[in-house]
This record gives structure tokens, sequence and C-alpha cells, in this order.
């Protein structure tokens, strides 16, 4: 094997001192062999398609088959947009949109290696509580716990985390064999040391141990050096199981780490989505199911009638390679019952502050069952009139076919 030639290492705060943190395993710790454990049987469809087409084309994932691999140039691109000292929190929301645990986080990340070598590893740190047994401590003298996270590199991306990435555009979603990086965070953010190590604590909800499907999608701001990187936990069901967003700005711990704004009217969150967006989208798909690369023109709204009904139309115009235009129209209805929305056809969405809402299926299951591929998605309306969403899709048999990217602006009245 080839030396190490270099190694490059983002400085740990002040703030993190090596007597004060503790550490943890990183997510190997939790052997879970099938990472789609929905039990019911299915023939692959030679043409799968979506329940929703999020952009109606197809296109080009980084995950691809056993006789193609992600080159090293994408790779080091995809550890350049993650290297630095991110401060942040980490928030579990549940399906109807209610804030159940807020976590301060710190995440360290670097790179180690050339060539097909390089590396990317991650040290997450967590904020722990004051025991209930100590005295009275300041905020500063707090403990951190320390989680280091499985490394990537282009073993893992290939064999593992499915990684469909966007460097232009500075978003990629992937996959997670299990949610033991998030019960980490939740037991040591909230519990801390007074953690027993029991299954189901009291008062808080951990992600399951056997989930089904474990799916980040991550998007940055397009105005500072911030992201927001949502996380969806489906239960081995396939039914919702948690909903959780970190939210993070780069930089060396010194400034104040965002933070979504929780005291903001509950009834007013579906208004950033309101009205009509137009926008482009790129689709990169798995390689199992053809090497393009495909855009479109997109075309969506969303409003409330009279009846009080959520109507949402999308449309998307592409072009074959042929050059023969392709429109692909959808029309769903739904009704808006607190901070959920829930469509026709089994779809959903939590709707958080902030303007992000994410979406997912009503019942995985059902889709399986029937022989249907769904998607999981993340929205980001970062600032008025302008928003990012990252769909991820899945074939019947719970496997990432494609990840789409939009960027899209509001039409004024």
């Amino acid at each position: 094997m080839a030396a190490i030639s270099s190694i490059s290492v983002s400085p740990i705060p002040k703030t993190l001192s090596p007597t004060r943190t503790r550490q943890f395993p990183a997510t190997t710790t939790f052997v879970y062999p099938n990472p789609y454990t929905l039990s019911i049987s299915s023939s692959r469809s030679p043409k799968t398609r979506a329940a929703y087409s999020s952009s109606g084309i197809v296109g080009q994932d980084l995950h691809r088959g056993a006789d193609e691999s992600i080159g090293v140039d994408t790779l080091k691109r995809f550890i350049d947009i993650n290297l630095g000292y991110w401060n942040g929190y980490f928030y579990q929301f549940d399906y109807l949109g209610n804030l159940t645990q807020k976590v301060s986080t710190k995440l360290a990340v670097s790179s180690y290696g050339e060539d097909e070598l390089i590396t990317l590893i991650q040290t997450l740190y967590i904020k722990q509580p004051p025991s209930s047994t100590s005295v009275s401590v300041h905020d500063d003298e707090l403990e951190w716990a320390e989680y280091k996270i499985k490394e990537t590199n282009l073993f893992t991306v290939d064999k593992y985390q499915q990684i469909g990435f966007f460097p232009d555009e500075r978003a990629f979603a992937l996959r997670y064999q299990t949610a033991g990086m998030l019960e980490t965070v939740l037991r040591q953010g909230v519990l801390g040391e007074d953690d027993t190590g029991e299954e189901s604590p009291r008062n808080l909800k951990l992600p399951s141990r056997r989930p089904s499907i474990v799916c980040e999608n991550c998007l940055y701001s397009q105005e500072m050096d911030l992201r927001a990187r949502a996380f969806h936990i489906m239960d081995p069901k396939g039914m919702v199981d948690m909903l959780g967003i970190f939210l993070e700005e780069r930089g060396n711990g010194e400034f104040f780490p965002p933070s979504i704004d929780i005291s903001k009217d509950k009834a007013s969150r579906i208004a950033p989505f309101l009205g009509k967006w137009r926008g482009h989208s790129l689709t990169k798909r798995s390689g199992v199911y053809g090497a393009t690369i495909a855009e479109a023109d997109t075309v969506s709204s969303l409003e409330i009638d009279g009846n009080n009904e959520l109507v949402q139309d999308m449309s998307s115009t592409s072009r074959s390679g042929e050059g023969d235009v392709i429109c692909t129209k959808v029309h769903w209805r739904g009704e808006l019952s607190g901070n959920l929305a829930k469509f026709e056809g089994g779809f959903q969405m939590s709707i958080f502050p902030g303007g992000i809402y994410m979406g997912y299926p009503s019942d995985i299951a059902k889709s399986v069952a029937e022989s249907k591929s769904f998607h999981l998605e993340f929205c980001w309306v970062e600032s008025a009139g302008k928003r990012q969403r990252l769909v991820r899709t899945y074939d019947m048999e719970g496997l990432a076919v494609s990840s789409t990217y939009f960027y899209e602006t509001r039409l004024p009245l």
C-alpha cells in the first residue's frame, strides 16, 4: 500500500478541550446486513416509473454499476465542499412538524491521502447537558461527546453511500446503513451522562435500529457559507420514523451558530411555498439504469383554493437525445392539517419553520407492494422568492434510482 503523503486537518476549537471530550464509536458498531428490510416480495420491472416524477427525465447518479465507479476528481470536489469546521444545531421533528429536540453540534471535517487513496474523515462533537447528579456548571464547562463518522473514500461511495452529487450546485444526497449517528446525537445531546443505555428512554424518541431507509439530502446556501442537511429515517415497515435537520455554518467556532426561528407563527409555515415557481432541474441517475444526464425547465405552483384545499401543479419540459420535446405534467389535490400536507396518491409534506419542508410517502410498503417507485424530498426557501429542492428517487426494491436538484424562483403575482 502506498504511503500517505499528505494530511490536512481542520483545527479543533478552543472550547473542545481533549480532557473534556468523550469518544463514541462510529456507525460501524451497528451491524445490520440489509439496509432495506421491507419484507415484501416483488420482481424488478425494467421500466419502473416514479409515482411522482420530479422532473419527467432520467439522469445519472454517482453510484455506478460494478463496471463503473465514481472518478477521483469528482470525489475530490465532494471532499472540498465538506472540508472545514461547521457549527450549528441538530433539530428533531415529528411528522406533524413539531420540534421535539434541539442539540448543539460541531463538525470537524478533514482529509488525508492522495489520488485513489484520498479519504474524507469527519468527527462530530455533541454538546452534553448538565448531569442531574453534578453541581451547577457554566455553559463553557459542559462536556462535548465525540463521535467519529465512517470514512468516505472511493470504496464506500460505490458500495455503501450511493452518493448523488451536484458539484456546481453544491448539493448532494447519500445513504446511511443505520441511524447510529443520529441516535448518538440524541442520547448524548439530550441525556448526556445520565444515559443509562435503555433502548427506549422516557421522553426521548430514538430512531429505529433497523431502519428501512436513512437518507441525507444536503443543500448549501446561495448567499452564505451555510448548509442544511435533512435526514429522512423510515422504519422497517416503510413508515416515517423520524425527521431531522442539521443547520450548520462553516467557520472557526467563534461565530454565533445559525438556528431555525421556532417562535414564528406556525399557521404561516405554508406561506413561503405558495405561488408559482419557475426554474431548472438536473437529474443524475444510477448507472444500473443508464448512464445519462438530463436537464429540464420546470414550472410548479401551490395554491389554497376556495374550499381550503391544496392544489399543486407541476410541469417539466426537456429534450430527448433525438431532439424531441418531452413535456411531463402532474396535478395533485390535497389538504393541510396543521403543519402536515397530505396529497392524493399517498405523498405528504411535513412543514417546518425557516422555509423548510420534507416530503415522503405516507406508506413506502404500499408503494413496494404495488410495484411503484417513490421519492424523498427536501425543500429550502432560504430567501424570499428563491428556493432549492433535492429529490431522491427509489425503485420498488428500495434502491436509489436518481437524485434531482431544482433551483427555482417565484413568479410575481
